[in-house]
């Protein structure tokens, strides 16, 4: 339940009942007011299950209340709809079911005291607790010593309210609020007409009997407060929460990750390939150059590195559909760390992910379009249809099942039949125009060039041991990437499922580009080692490689439900893993796509700054999608050699947008200045 407080001439405040649930709120017989007309949400909201309902608490500015009256709440226990009612109550207290209330925007907060003697304001507050049949108090029932009575429910119909205030100067207005807190109570109120707010608490037998009248009462006081500004309303609120220190140590946690795989990576690159390509031109020390050739499995596959995959249509499609999620999860993460998505903006985060996708439909038809040329495909209907429907169109089956099942069950969460026809024609009437746009430009630009012309006959590829065999690499190869992003992982489905605040885009943002960085190398060493072992099948296992990572997250997802979440009933677990699926496909596409993306320019580039002298050799090209292709060059010149190896990676990866050597640079100096601090 979500309150919002709207604000005319600084003066006369009105409240409105914000509730995530319509059919439930009414389960519960909550006090409403129906004569004030529901506020409309955006798209996110709608998305997220966010409802406006009007609500009776109503008082003005700087005037404070005591002890007033809401509503009344009879009950017949003999009736059955009213038992109904009690017992859904009772269910939801047992639960833990809160409400959530805003005013002004901003959480009205319930602070109490924690271990350590911290302050924990908890942007929600229950809305009653249960005492067990042994005395044991569970959940809110341990603040209150007079909570005793065994295998009783005590609910909370009282409320005090704070409103901190400072005043304004040379401003119209007069005052801005700054912060808002309440402390929830449980009154029996032995005068109903006029209640004083004291007496036993408010309390349900597990068995009910006879008439249960329970009254809903509030009180309000405003607080003048000049040390708070109103930019900074939300820092107590973002202070309290006992997350900064696990952030830190996650992010700790993925650089150590990230110096260890580039040192690997550094240990190849500047070591293994320099004493290859040495030892490769020091031609007198072979009797020939097939000599040289049967002694570094690497060196065999030259002509084959650049065959077109099998699938090519499939994998061409999973690279457009995952252009446009990398593009869109940028984008919304780098307005996000900027603070225009930030909590307060509810649902902005969603509305703006959604628009992105739509309008982002042209990078991904361009990109499948020229992968499927450059594949030597020759059905180009099949392949622009399939983008603009196959990925998209698996989501939207999914959140429709998923959609079906809250209807049936009643809950407001479910997506208005409207907004379901605006999300289709978003989709068929933007996105899938752009999306046939950037196919025809795709197409008809030429197809991509590679460096080195593809053998007729594809080479035999010898019998593979088990760390080179595709599954135990792919296995391998996600641990890494989901090591750097799993504390991330906890907090996020925090936000999701447990209605927690999230707030730490700019952590978030860090961990998405160390998490890039680490998939970008994890493959560079399993690219390395199955080229030696002479296995030249790169393209699926570089996009599966990264990409199992969604696997572990569905892993992790699993034994989140059961470990951390009370969830119970058939339909709400579908629900939990049906969205989770989603998630999982997403990441899924976005992690395989940043390492398998070819970079041909970056090639190029490397044709054109490694001029030899004399004789062919081969050598290694890192390129934007970091992965090891070999192919026959000249000979690199001896003078120069680390100059020349170091500005074509630095080439390669600035073709991607990411100065990798900067980066990794950046990251040493980032972790001395912490451990020196």
């Amino acid at each position: 339940i979500y309150i919002y407080i709207i604000t005319i001439k600084g003066i006369v405040i009105t409240l409105m009942l914000f509730q995530t649930c319509v059919h439930f709120f009414l389960l519960f017989d909550f006090c409403a007011d129906q004569s004030e007309k529901r506020p409309s949400e955006n798209l996110g909201q709608v998305l997220f299950g966010e409802r406006i309902e009007p609500s009776p608490y109503k008082f003005s500015f700087k005037k404070n209340l005591e002890c007033q009256s809401v509503c009344l709440k009879s009950y017949n226990t003999e009736k059955t709809e009213d038992k109904a009612k009690l017992e859904f109550l009772k269910k939801g207290m047992l639960l833990n079911y809160q409400h959530h209330w805003i005013v002004d925007n901003m959480p009205v907060t319930w602070c109490y005291d924690v271990e350590d003697n911290q302050k924990f304001c908890n942007p929600g507050f229950p809305i009653g607790c249960y005492v067990t049949d042994t005395g044991r108090a569970k959940d809110a029932c341990v603040v209150n010593a007079d909570f005793n009575d065994k295998d009783t429910f005590y609910i909370f119909n009282h409320v005090d309210i704070t409103i901190f205030y400072h005043i304004v100067e040379n401003e119209a207005a007069g005052a801005r609020l700054v912060a808002a807190k309440l402390e929830p109570k449980s009154y029996k109120h032995t005068n109903l007409e006029k209640p004083d707010c004291t007496g036993p608490p408010m309390s349900l037998g597990n068995k009910f009997n006879g008439d249960i009248k329970i009254p809903y009462t509030y009180s309000v006081k405003f607080v003048e407060d000049k040390l708070i500004r109103w930019a900074s309303r939300w820092d107590y609120i973002l202070e309290s929460m006992p997350h900064t220190n696990i952030q830190w140590f996650s992010i700790m946690n993925s650089l150590v990750i990230v110096l260890f795989l580039s040192g690997m990576v550094a240990m190849i690159m500047l070591r293994t390939l320099h004493k290859d390509i040495a030892r490769y031109n020091q031609m007198d020390s072979v009797v020939s150059s097939e000599d040289a050739q049967e002694e570094f499995g690497w060196k065999l596959v030259h002509g084959d590195v650049f065959r077109p995959p099998r699938k090519g249509m499939l994998l061409s499609v999973f690279l457009g559909s995952g252009t446009q999620i990398f593009i869109m999860t940028f984008v919304t993460l780098f307005f996000a760390c900027l603070g225009f998505l930030s909590p307060a903006n509810r649902g902005a985060l969603m509305t703006c992910a959604v628009v992105l996708w739509v309008l982002l439909g042209t990078p991904a038809g361009y990109v499948a379009a020229r992968y499927y040329k450059s594949f030597g495909g020759e059905k180009w209907k099949t392949n622009v249809l399939l983008t603009a429907f196959l990925c998209p169109g698996v989501v939207f089956a999914d959140f429709f099942v998923m959609n079906l099942i809250l209807w049936g069950e009643g809950s407001s969460a479910a997506m208005p039949f409207g907004t379901l026809v605006a999300i289709l024609a978003l989709w068929f009437c933007i996105s899938v125009p752009l999306t046939f746009i950037g196919a025809y430009f795709g197409f008809k630009k030429s197809g991509i060039e590679h460096p080195v012309r593809t053998n007729q006959i594809p080479r035999q590829i010898p019998e593979q041991s088990f760390y080179t065999k595709p599954l135990p690499g792919i296995v391998m190869g996600g641990i890494l990437p989901f090591g750097c992003i799993f504390i991330q992982l906890f907090f996020i489905l925090n936000s999701i499922w447990s209605h927690q605040m999230y707030y730490m885009f700019g952590f978030l943002f860090l961990v998405f580009i160390i998490l890039l960085i680490t998939c970008s190398e994890a493959t560079i060493l399993l690219c390395y080692f199955h080229l030696c072992a002479e296995d030249y099948h790169w393209q699926w296992r570089s996009f599966l490689t990264s990409g199992f990572t969604a696997v572990y997250f569905l892993v992790y997802a699993i034994h989140y439900f059961f470990s951390k979440l009370q969830i119970s009933g058939l339909a709400s677990t579908i629900l939990y893993f049906g969205y989770t699926m989603i998630m999982a496909l997403i990441f899924f596409l976005f992690t395989g796509l940043y390492v398998c993306r070819v970079k041909v320019q970056s090639l190029a580039k490397l044709q054109q700054n490694l001029v030899g002298r004399r004789g062919p050799l081969l050598v290694v090209s890192v390129h934007a999608s970091t992965h090891c292709v070999p192919h026959y060059h000249r000979k690199i010149k001896t003078q120069g050699y680390w100059s020349e190896m170091i500005f074509c990676i630095c080439t390669a990866f600035k073709r991607v947008s990411i100065n990798y050597i900067s980066l990794v640079g950046h990251s040493v100096l980032i972790l001395s200045s912490l451990i020196l601090k």
